[in-house]
């Protein structure tokens, strides 16, 4: 992929259906499954979160990058996307901690970012015929072929993404996040499962007395047992629950052992592996503002999601 001048871009579905914008970021063409979010801010969270892996994300607040990029914001080293569509990407990059434009950054990543897209429209169609698979591309512009291609391509259900989406080697999470901080506390030695791990819960747990140890997806459990750590964290991270059997079958030998928390799809990880199941979800939880009920209190609460199973 080449840096893209404002060029014709066409997003297709696997049902179809077809948009045509412009070309924003890198040209070349990009497979995936298409989802939407629905936060106003925070793009660049978005696609550098591992959980974005293989995923052509449609952010429904019209206008993006205004504010630009830095790396104090960055979820990981790269983005993760797969591609990128907008109703207006911004031309113009104001903010004092802006190290980048948008642009720029899709570009630099070989990322295919599309705009003038009717984001509402292509929301609702999501919303009513649910996540497929999809496609961007600025070099085939023929609908025909590219849903022929869509059509071909993997879909999410029965995808195995998490062990190419973290770690390979183990570290210490203070050299990404700095040491951990636990007031007048101990500090717990933790061991983090990187299924694609976004570096903010990192920082929260070091800001919680945490002492992380990251290590790689497919670790021995037997491993983190012998040595010794105060609890086991299961990150977030892509694709299918039920595919990653390996994560699946260490949190099963850590059971019971050791304190075990997990997010996302480290969460996931942990009902199945006392007995529950999970399912794809129509079109999925992504945005920072889902309500979600306690249903103890009555009060309804603006959390952060993003999920598809």
């Amino acid at each position: 992929m080449t840096p893209a001048a404002a060029t014709e871009a066409l997003l297709v579905l696997e049902d179809g259906s077809a948009f045509r914008g412009r070309s924003f970021g890198a040209s070349g063409e990009a497979f995936g499954e298409v989802v939407f979010n629905t936060a106003m801010s925070g793009y660049q969270e978005v696609l550098t979160d591992p959980s974005y892996t293989r995923q052509i994300v449609v952010m429904t607040s019209p206008h993006q990058g205004n504010y630009g990029v830095n790396a104090l914001d960055a979820e990981s080293d790269r983005v993760r996307a797969a591609g990128m569509v907008v109703r207006q990407a911004s031309r113009r990059t104001s903010s004092w901690r802006a190290e980048g434009s948008l642009r720029d950054e899709l570009a630099s990543n070989r990322v295919v970012g599309v705009e003038e897209i009717d984001t509402r429209a292509l929301t609702l169609r999501i919303r009513s015929a649910g996540a497929m698979r999809a496609a961007v591309s600025t070099t085939d512009l023929d609908v025909a072929s590219l849903v022929e291609r869509v059509r071909r391509s993997p879909g999410m259900e029965g995808a195995d993404l998490a062990s190419a989406a973290g770690t390979t080697a183990r570290y210490d999470a203070a050299e990404v996040v700095g040491p951990a901080t636990a007031g007048s506390g101990d500090v717990l030695r933790v061991a983090a499962f990187d299924f694609g791990l976004k570096r903010s819960i990192l920082r929260q747990l070091h800001g919680n007395g945490c002492a992380t140890t990251v290590f790689p997806a497919r670790t021995d459990p037997a491993d983190i047992l012998a040595e010794g750590f105060d609890g086991v964290f299961l990150s977030n991270g892509p694709g299918d629950p039920a595919a990653t059997r390996y994560g699946v079958a260490a949190v099963g030998e850590l059971l019971g052992r050791v304190p075990i928390f997990g997010i996302c799809l480290g969460h996931q990880l942990l009902a199945l592996a006392l007995g529950g199941r999970t399912y794809k979800m129509p079109f999925g939880h992504r945005g920072v503002n889902q309500p979600v009920k306690d249903l103890d209190s009555g009060a309804i609460e603006v959390t952060s999601h993003n999920h598809g199973f």
